[in-house]
Protein backbone atom coordinates (compact mmCIF):
# COMPACT_ATOMS: atom_id res chain seq x y z
CA UNK A 1 0.00 0.00 0.00
CA UNK A 2 1.81 2.95 -0.76
CA UNK A 3 1.92 6.12 0.71
CA UNK A 4 1.96 9.44 -0.86
CA UNK A 5 3.42 12.75 0.59
CA UNK A 6 5.06 15.53 -0.50
CA UNK A 7 8.98 15.42 0.66
CA UNK A 8 9.46 19.17 -0.75
CA UNK A 9 6.87 20.78 1.54
CA UNK A 10 7.66 18.74 4.12
CA UNK A 11 11.01 20.19 3.49
CA UNK A 12 9.70 23.86 3.27
CA UNK A 13 7.72 23.82 6.70
CA UNK A 14 11.05 22.51 8.20
CA UNK A 15 13.19 25.51 6.15
CA UNK A 16 15.56 22.81 4.58
CA UNK A 17 16.49 23.12 0.90
CA UNK A 18 16.88 20.09 -0.50
CA UNK A 19 18.51 19.14 -4.58
CA UNK A 20 16.02 17.28 -6.41
CA UNK A 21 18.06 14.06 -5.60
CA UNK A 22 17.40 13.71 -2.06
CA UNK A 23 13.97 14.81 -2.47
CA UNK A 24 13.74 11.37 -4.71
CA UNK A 25 15.67 9.91 -2.38
CA UNK A 26 14.21 11.23 1.18
CA UNK A 27 11.08 10.42 -0.72
CA UNK A 28 11.51 6.90 -1.19
CA UNK A 29 13.09 6.08 2.38
CA UNK A 30 10.27 7.69 3.97
CA UNK A 31 7.79 5.97 2.39
CA UNK A 32 9.41 2.52 3.19
CA UNK A 33 9.10 3.88 6.93
CA UNK A 34 5.42 4.93 6.33
CA UNK A 35 4.60 1.57 5.00
CA UNK A 36 6.41 -0.19 7.96
CA UNK A 37 4.35 1.71 10.48
CA UNK A 38 1.05 1.00 8.66
CA UNK A 39 1.49 -2.71 8.28
CA UNK A 40 2.77 -2.72 12.34
CA UNK A 41 -0.88 -0.54 13.26
CA UNK A 42 -2.48 -3.45 11.31
CA UNK A 43 -1.06 -6.20 13.86
CA UNK A 44 -3.88 -7.20 16.19
CA UNK A 45 -3.36 -6.45 19.31
CA UNK A 46 -6.13 -6.84 21.45
CA UNK A 47 -5.63 -8.24 24.52
CA UNK A 48 -1.93 -7.53 24.86
CA UNK A 49 -0.59 -5.52 27.64
CA UNK A 50 1.52 -2.04 26.57
CA UNK A 51 5.48 -2.54 27.67
CA UNK A 52 7.87 0.03 27.84
CA UNK A 53 10.45 -2.62 26.20
CA UNK A 54 10.07 -5.77 24.66
CA UNK A 55 12.84 -7.64 27.40
CA UNK A 56 12.02 -8.00 30.85
CA UNK A 57 14.53 -5.79 32.54
CA UNK A 58 14.31 -4.96 35.74
CA UNK A 59 15.84 -2.63 37.81
CA UNK A 60 19.65 -3.39 38.93
CA UNK A 61 19.76 -0.82 42.08
CA UNK A 62 20.76 -2.21 45.27
CA UNK A 63 19.12 -1.04 48.30
CA UNK A 64 19.76 1.80 49.88
CA UNK A 65 22.04 1.13 53.16
CA UNK A 66 23.27 3.33 55.81
CA UNK A 67 27.67 2.96 55.35
CA UNK A 68 30.52 4.98 57.19
CA UNK A 69 31.17 8.62 55.41
CA UNK A 70 33.33 11.55 55.81
CA UNK A 71 32.35 14.14 58.16
CA UNK A 72 31.51 17.32 56.86
CA UNK A 73 34.90 18.51 58.88
CA UNK A 74 36.94 15.77 57.55
CA UNK A 75 35.59 16.79 53.97
CA UNK A 76 36.40 20.76 54.07
CA UNK A 77 39.47 19.66 55.33
CA UNK A 78 40.85 17.74 52.16
CA UNK A 79 38.75 20.74 50.29
CA UNK A 80 41.43 23.70 48.69
CA UNK A 81 39.06 26.12 50.06
CA UNK A 82 36.07 26.48 52.39
CA UNK A 83 33.99 29.48 53.99
CA UNK A 84 31.47 29.07 56.65
CA UNK A 85 31.04 25.49 56.69
CA UNK A 86 30.40 24.73 52.68
CA UNK A 87 33.23 24.23 49.86
CA UNK A 88 34.18 27.54 48.40
CA UNK A 89 34.37 27.45 44.43
CA UNK A 90 35.00 30.06 41.80
CA UNK A 91 32.10 32.12 40.51
CA UNK A 92 30.36 30.40 37.59
CA UNK A 93 29.14 33.48 36.17
CA UNK A 94 30.59 36.93 36.66
CA UNK A 95 29.19 39.93 37.37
Amino acid sequence: MPIDIDIAYVARLARIELSEAELERYGSQLGVILEHAATVQQLPTEGVEPIAHPLGFVNAFRPDEVRPCLSRDEALDQAPASQDGYFRVPPALEE
